[in-house]
């Protein structure tokens, strides 16, 4: 929607995607969306540390680079493209990474694409059928962007999100994301992406709900029970 509103008005406008955390986990189309810079990482639904960076760089992009008088250093793109055509790297690569990106392919790859992002949005829905059932609200308010990769929960505004975190990690040892700029304090995310099962999640779930009883937040505690009828079902 955003390409076809920016060329329907003739904007000149770059259109750069961070997929940081949707890349291996929700359906991406860098070319067909006529997306112009593609930016990830390999910590997310690639299954990986941190370490490894990924830019798909179109030739409208390209151009713009090499017009650009202001200066530049992660958009310096000149260096590796150099090196690529000689099957190289202008630095030292993260070479252990790579090899365990191949390996993490080979299993994207063996599990099949369209099963990948299938599992993520039932895992997206069995989380938010929780946060629901618990009488919570899912941050975000239009139901077409809900995320397959994770699901922002927000709490009361009598309570602060990140002693839920601190209570769910000393007491389960399970680190929930916090919320960043003007919504921290306000919710905590739950990840379910890369390699993750139906017993992974009902296992965070339930530390989770555990977690906001312990923390004083007012919950139905049914919550748990209707992502658990969500997983059963084949």
């Amino acid at each position: 929607e955003i390409r076809a509103a920016l060329d329907a008005a003739g904007h000149p406008a770059l259109l750069l995607v961070d997929t940081i955390s949707s890349l291996g986990s929700i359906d991406y189309r860098h070319q067909e969306w006529g997306v112009d810079v593609t930016v990830a990482g390999s910590q997310k639904g690639l299954m990986l540390p941190p370490g490894l960076s990924f830019n798909a760089v179109s030739d409208k992009a390209l151009a713009a680079y090499r017009s650009a008088g202001l200066p530049k250093s992660f958009w310096d793109w000149g260096p590796i493209l150099a090196a690529n055509e000689r099957g190289f790297f202008p630095y030292t690569p993260a070479t252990n990474l790579l090899y365990g990106l191949r390996e993490a392919l080979r299993l994207l790859n063996a599990e099949g694409l369209p099963q990948v992002f299938a599992r993520h949005q039932r895992h997206a829905a069995a989380t938010r059928a929780a946060v629901h059932g618990w009488g919570l609200q899912v941050l975000c308010a239009d139901e077409r962007e809900y995320s397959g990769a994770l699901t922002a929960v927000m709490v009361p505004e009598s309570h602060d999100a990140d002693k839920v975190r601190a209570i769910i990690l000393d007491r389960f040892n399970m680190s929930l994301g916090a919320g960043l700029g003007r919504l921290a304090g306000r919710i905590f995310r739950i990840g379910h992406l890369g390699d993750f099962n139906d017993l992974s999640l009902a296992g965070t779930l339930a530390g989770v709900q555990m977690g906001l009883s312990l923390a004083g937040v007012p919950i139905d505690v049914r919550g748990l029970n209707a992502a658990l009828e969500l997983l059963q079902t084949p």
